[in-house]
């Protein structure tokens, strides 16, 4: 069996502690690993790992590198050069593990971003699901819904089947009223997002179904790289699983989740999964509370003070703070996308930002400006690289810093400090078995991280 994590979602409803470049399937919520990483252990429970292969965007290829590299010595990974929904993402990465592999495997399909703690049961259930794809169906998980839930899909069923049921329709998340009639007809299950099937069963259904995503396809050769070119990708539609093959094929069944599930995809379901109090509360972080129930309240970095609130979330972040009631969380997603349409980087990044060699905190930005503290972790280096636009000022805080500025090498100690031209070719490195932190100072006209030239990169960024 092979598997493939589906990683590079934004995790919209989870702002904003989830940002379009560190959205949530990154983050550690409920543990110490990330829920891309507890995504890869738990298909590594039933299949080799190096059979797993994560496909995400160029936007968090570094970080998805970084995190499985934890996990594993040889890692699969393809990079989207741009986001594509997840039709053309499953068709491609089967494709991938067809030309890489000498057979025809039944392949699982899994959101890089659930919450699953029963292992077994889930094991129990892929297996369950291996039977029907071997016998030519796609196959979709379904959660049996205990409450009319409006932020799911739903699937209904119909005939029985040897391990299953055959699919009758997929329906877009309903109404509270909508809801209530699914969960009473007993037919309806919510749509996990989960899929399996044989290579050669998905792949034939695209070329019939989505002919576009098929002809595409055929550009890209992946006994070649495993680069997916953007001039071929750029040309995909835009447009999910579910609409492109799933609605349309008469092959869909469907096997009952067994095991516990959820998506994560708001703070209510985050507040369902926490342990609480007497009073009903999760607080996490320095929060200070007075005669509150039911009510979530999250701190990343100030303390929070709370009275009396009732069915309350609240999250703080070094840049923003969320406040609502708990049955409206599903509407984060709008102040999201507001602000992505304001051009407001709120949306976008935190002001720790993390790299795979270590990250870097944002602490004061102005006009002409902008003021970083730099943190590089032992034995690693920034790439080789040089701005257009912007000089840097850097001061060691503690550590010791290799310094590559142009054909110079520059060992500075705490209270050292080197100044960084314009054009000037340069490597922050640490190979030192102590963390090194530094204050940058960057100065100039333009001040992106898209100012950056890269010659030379450990992790293959150039």
């Amino acid at each position: 069996m092979y598997g493939i994590i589906l990683a590079g979602g934004s995790g919209s409803r989870l702002w904003p502690l989830s940002r379009e470049l560190y959205p949530k399937q990154l983050l550690n919520l409920n543990s110490d690993r990330s829920l891309l990483q507890a995504t890869f252990e738990r298909l590594a429970n039933f299949m080799p790992k190096e059979n797993i292969l994560s496909i995400t965007n160029t936007k968090h290829t570094s970080n998805v590198r970084m995190q499985l590299s934890e996990l594993a010595d040889k890692i699969s990974l393809l990079s989207e050069p741009v986001s594509k929904n997840t039709a053309p993402a499953i068709a491609l990465a089967t494709k991938f593990i067809t030309q890489t592999s000498d057979n025809d495997p039944v392949i699982i399909v899994v959101p890089s971003d659930h919450l699953i703690e029963n292992q077994d049961k889930f094991i129990s259930t892929v297996k369950k699901g291996e039977k029907l794809a071997e016998e030519g169906y796609i196959v979709t998980f379904g959660i049996r819904p205990n409450y009319p839930e409006t932020g799911y899909g739903y699937i209904n069923t119909s005939d029985k089947l040897s391990e299953g049921f055959k699919v009758k329709e997929f329906v877009e998340k309903p109404n509270e009223e909508t809801a209530k009639k699914y969960l009473q007809a007993g037919t309806y299950y919510w749509n996990s997002g989960i899929f399996m099937f044989k290579a050669s069963t998905l792949l034939n259904e695209v070329d019939k179904l989505a002919p576009e995503i098929a002809k595409i396809s055929q550009e890209i050769d992946f006994t070649q790289s495993s680069d997916i070119p953007f001039i071929s990708f750029d040309k995909m539609p835009n447009i999910s699983i579910d609409y492109a093959i799933m609605e349309k094929s008469n092959r869909i069944a469907l096997v009952e989740l067994e095991s516990d599930w959820n998506d994560l995809g708001s703070w209510q379901a985050i507040y369902d999964v926490s342990k609480k109090d007497k009073d009903g509360n999760v607080f996490v972080g320095h929060v200070l509370d007075k005669d509150s129930k039911n009510s979530f309240v999250y701190s990343s970095s100030k303390l929070v003070a709370t009275i009396g609130l009732e069915d309350t979330v609240i999250v703080e972040t070094e840049d923003a703070i969320l406040a609502c009631k708990k049955d409206k969380t599903q509407d984060v997603k709008y102040i999201y996308n507001e602000l992505k349409q304001q051009n407001d980087n709120t949306h976008l990044v935190h002001k720790t930002v993390y790299r795979p060699w270590g990250f870097y905190t944002v602490i004061a930005q102005g006009k002409g400006f902008i003021t970083k503290i730099i943190h590089v972790n032992q034995g690693q280096k920034l790439s080789v690289q040089s701005h257009n636009h912007r000089s840097e000022h850097w001061v060691v805080l503690s550590g010791t810093a290799l310094v590559k500025l142009d054909s110079e090498e520059h060992i500075l100690k705490p209270g050292h400090s080197v100044d960084i031209p314009v054009k000037a070719i340069h490597s922050l490195q640490n190979p030192y078995d102590e963390d090194l932190e530094i204050i940058e100072v960057q100065k100039g006209d333009i001040l992106l991280e898209e100012d950056i030239i890269r010659y030379e990169d450990m992790y293959g960024r150039v």
